[in-house]
């Protein structure tokens, strides 16, 4: 722990949905969805505006269209994306050389390692500078948590949402902490929280009170010694600048113990589609897959396949995560199911995202259609026009010869709607193209900021 708060973190606030609305002047300051848009799609990330309507990260897409029928849903640019966080983690290196990025919008720096800060004054105003900074440089707004340890910093930033700065003062960490909720500390998910409900424990006062022979009585050794000095407030990890992932891995806790095997079997696949989804948005692939299945009695089961080579095929991932399913016994029930994919490899860009966009490419709803016919899955297309069809995915870049650069809006029966704007113009207007026409094509993002554009 520090006697000053210059361990920062950083987060970008709904970053995907914030740049899709940055970049497209009709949708600012309405509900603004990205992620897979086909049956088994799920959320990425959900505009604030979106998120009045309970619509959040890792939802999925069938969910979240129920609860905003009219929000616009569009297909990830993990390449636009990508272009904007490098901007703002080159920002933070100015700051330090230790830059610990946890995602393309995450991150924690060390402002001691950078001579930038010793105090919560000149912490606070490197943090201030730097959201102002972010601002000029990306248009996109972040929050900023400071404080005397990574853990600290990270509730700090949650807290300072959206675009803001929170600074806890070390020495008052046991102080915030003891009223919250345990979910509050690392390592606390579904699961752990409700084994520690059900043991009497929901906030942090009540795991300091406990004490910690009793938390490694009910977790174990090293996740009770753990998690209670986290409760207490302590964290030594420091900020390290080659942080490289060994493996992705999402999992779900069900309220009610699954029993169906058809349904087990549909959960195991959507957490694959949902690994995969974090596997490319890190720039990974990787060789093996992991199953985790935790049973109704608590018992837990961990199988595995490594693959001939690295992968982020969402079939491939799924397929194997089946026959690793047929090897389990879920008599009894399932409690918990989790996917992951380890052994992981560095992927060129061309790859990660033709393959991420050819995942997404799902027939895209005008604005009018039924949000049940726009979730609906797309056969394989028959014919040429069908395929160019299919290529117009909404949110796509496109350029007209005559009307300039626009973005599509929706496709359908041999059209293509695009609406024709740019980051720093006003909202555009709409036009309606035949799919095949030779004035229209694809193109590359505009970048978020016009001074960009004459750099």
């Amino acid at each position: 722990m520090r006697a000053a708060p210059t361990i920062l973190h950083l987060d970008m606030d709904a970053f995907f949905a914030a740049a899709e609305q940055a970049s497209k002047p009709s949708l600012r300051g309405k509900p603004v969805i990205v992620g897979g848009l086909g049956p088994r799609g799920v959320v990425a990330t959900a505009s604030y505006e979106a998120r009045r309507f309970g619509v959040h990260s890792a939802m999925p897409m069938g969910q979240a269209r129920r609860l905003a029928p009219n929000a616009a849903y569009l297909v990830p640019r993990f390449a636009f994306y990508r272009s904007i966080s490098d901007q703002v983690m080159e920002l933070l290196r100015r700051l330090s050389p230790l830059v610990e990025p946890l995602s393309l919008d995450e991150a924690f720096v060390d402002l001691e390692a950078g001579g930038v800060a010793d105090d919560g004054a000149s912490a606070r105003a490197a943090g201030e500078q730097l959201r102002g900074d972010i601002l000029a440089t990306t248009g996109l707004t972040g929050s900023v948590g400071l404080a005397g340890s990574k853990m600290i910093a990270k509730i700090a930033s949650e807290e300072a949402k959206p675009d803001g700065l929170v600074l806890i003062e070390p020495g008052t960490e046991r102080e915030l902490l003891g009223p919250r909720s345990v979910r509050i500390l690392p390592g606390v998910g579904p699961a752990t929280g409700e084994h520690l409900r059900r043991a009497g424990m929901t906030t942090v006062a009540d795991l300091v009170e406990a004490g910690e022979d009793e938390l490694v009585r009910l977790l174990g050794r090293a996740h009770g010694a753990s998690l209670y000095r986290m409760a207490q407030g302590y964290d030594d990890r420091p900020v390290v600048a080659e942080r490289d992932a060994k493996s992705v891995s999402v999992e779900d806790t069900f309220d009610v113990d699954l029993h169906d095997r058809v349904r087990i079997r549909i959960e195991v696949e959507r957490l694959a589609d949902r690994c995969v989804g974090r596997l490319r948005a890190s720039g990974h692939s990787g060789r093996t897959i992991v199953l985790k299945v935790r049973r109704y009695d608590f018992s837990t089961l961990t199988r595995s396949e490594t693959l001939r080579g690295p992968t982020d095929d969402p079939g491939v991932v799924r397929e194997a995560a089946g026959r690793l399913l047929e090897a389990v016994d879920t008599t009894g029930g399932v409690r918990l199911l989790g996917v992951g994919v380890s052994g992981l490899a560095d992927y060129t860009q061309e790859d990660l995202f033709a393959q991420a966009e050819a995942e997404a490419s799902e027939r895209p709803a005008e604005e009018e259609a039924a949000p049940e016919e726009a979730a609906e899955a797309v056969a394989a297309p028959s014919t040429a026009t069908e395929t160019a069809e299919r290529g117009w995915m909404p949110g796509r870049d496109v350029r007209h010869a005559v009307y300039g650069a626009g973005w599509v809006q929706g496709s359908g029966v041999g059209r293509v709607t695009v609406r024709f704007e740019e980051p720093w113009s006003g909202p555009g207007r709409v036009r309606t193209f035949s799919v095949d026409d030779p004035e229209l094509e694809p193109s590359e993002p505009l970048p978020l900021v016009r001074g960009d554009a004459a750099a």
